[in-house]
């Protein structure tokens, strides 16, 4: 086995890692043969019907302002100043404390619509433990970060009767459905050990 020579490296004179062949995406793809024509195809240069106005509705001249030299005049708010904005604030800023007592109401709301159209009787908690099918609401979410599949679909009850806890549904014993995260849903099945619901009907909003 003879050493192989290898090549003097020094900061004045360094040696390349990789010789750059001739198929290199690098020498082939430059900024050069990206940057598109200045000059526009025959094609679109030679489209018709460019700015053409179809419609139009009064005049497309703004509206003049002139004052007849009275005294100055002092704008005020329209509406109560509960729905006025008066001094600055953090705009896109939610507690949340609010945003909490938005989704309970929507639970709430969705859930009488759902009582309503159904025709279902009261909701039951959903951590209490029913060897008898018993129909509770909540909010479909998921166990991980990953996409929601039947593994990881839990039901996130509401804060009235199931004070926000979470449990696993075993959706096996239904035909078919669909679910997304944050769809509110009445569901019927048992849960006889209060750690898993085995779901056998599905109320849809």
């Amino acid at each position: 086995q003879g050493s192989q020579k290898r090549s003097n490296s020094t900061p004045e004179n360094p040696r390349p890692k990789r010789t750059l062949s001739s198929r290199s995406p690098y020498a082939l793809f430059s900024p050069n043969s990206f940057s598109p024509s200045v000059t526009p195809s025959q094609k679109y240069s030679g489209r018709g019907g460019r700015g053409e106005v179809v419609a139009s509705f009064g005049s497309d001249q703004g509206p003049s302002w002139s004052s007849r030299g009275g005294r100055g005049c002092t704008p005020k708010l329209f509406g109560s100043p509960e729905e006025n904005l008066t001094k600055s604030y953090k705009f896109m800023f939610q507690k949340a404390l609010d945003v909490r007592e938005a989704l309970s109401w929507r639970i709430e709301e969705l859930g009488e619509a759902l009582k309503s159209h159904h025709r279902l009787e009261d909701f039951a908690p959903l951590l209490l433990p029913a060897q008898e099918p018993v129909t509770v609401l909540g909010q479909i979410g998921c166990d991980s970060n990953g996409k929601l599949n039947a593994k990881s679909v839990v039901l996130e009850g509401d804060r009235t009767r199931s004070s926000g806890g979470q449990i696993p549904l075993d959706l096996s014993e239904l035909r078919e459905y669909s679910l997304f995260p944050g769809q509110v849903v009445a569901l019927e099945g048992t849960n006889s050990t209060g750690k898993r619901m085995v779901v056998s009907k599905l109320y849809e909003v």
